[in-house]
């Protein structure tokens, strides 16, 4: 819980700091680097903390997640200005009048768009594990490969998006938008063909943070007139996808889950014997 506040808070203010660091009409492209790093993550960071957890033990993956964090605080300290200049002026918009635009139905459009574009992202992504080594039938070494295309896949679309999102952001939205939605009951479909899973991975990953950053830029453009909480509108659409529900049935091709018996003896799955 403590990490995923310090990630919401640090995207929050990361948004808004890079919208202010180029001129109003590069804010895409500004998001684009900044959102690029997640993808970087997910193509190196995902299979790297596999293996290092897998050589080492999980906690070895935690401490190098701290390591790196060392090197970006000091990246962020020398190289972005304490205090960006603002459009505004000194003397900006106070906190009431920035949480007044959220009374406006076209920003809360665009971010009602960007949590539910980015809520099935991350809600897919969840069950990619399961899909690879239960549906599809491959191994776990597949699980890394199949995350690594995700990833690919993002960074690619985000980078895309990132040159289109500040000038036609319609033709992305009207473009990716029907692929992207058509691309999730595909991949539900062909999730059996290894090799259908293969591309869908990368192309779905590509649509979905082209289409999910563009939809975070707009926000930045609809609430650029809240310097200070526009930023945080963003990452609350961002961030928004929803836990899994624990209560909920398994999904089909989801493995049954382990059961353990006290003092750690394993169950059997026999019978009992009359």
């Amino acid at each position: 819980m403590v990490a995923a506040l310090a990630n919401a808070g640090f995207l929050a203010v990361a948004l808004t700091t890079a919208a202010t660091l180029v001129s109003s009409d590069k804010k895409g492209r500004a998001l684009a680097v900044l959102l690029s790093g997640t993808t970087v993550a997910t193509v190196a960071g995902v299979p790297g903390g596999a293996v290092l957890g897998t050589l080492l033990g999980w906690r070895a993956t935690f401490w190098a997640v701290a390591a790196l964090c060392l090197p970006a605080a000091i990246g962020i300290l020398k190289g972005v200005p304490g205090r960006p200049v603002a459009e505004d002026g000194p003397g900006g918009p106070g906190l009431g009048a920035e949480l007044a635009l959220l009374r406006r139905p076209r920003l809360l459009l665009v971010m009602l768009l960007g949590a539910l574009v980015n809520a099935a992202t991350f809600a897919s992504f969840t069950f990619l594990a399961p899909i690879v080594t239960g549906t599809a039938g491959l191994g776990d070494l597949w699980i890394s490969v199949v995350l690594v295309l995700f990833g690919a896949g993002s960074f690619a679309g985000v980078t895309v998006a990132g040159r289109l999102s500040d000038k036609r952001p319609g033709l992305v939205v009207t473009a990716g938008g029907p692929f992207l939605l058509l691309g999730w009951p595909a991949m539900a479909l062909l999730a059996d063909r290894p090799a259908a899973l293969l591309v869908l991975a990368f192309v779905q990953g590509a649509l979905s943070f082209a289409l999910g950053s563009t939809l975070i830029t707009r926000i930045l453009y609809e609430a650029a007139a809240a310097p200070t909480m526009a930023g945080s509108y963003a990452t609350a659409a961002f961030t928004s996808a929803p836990p899994p529900d624990r209560s909920s049935p398994r999904p089909p091709w989801a493995p049954p889950p382990e059961t353990s018996a006290p003092c750690g003896r394993a169950r059997s799955s026999s019978p009992p014997r009359s």
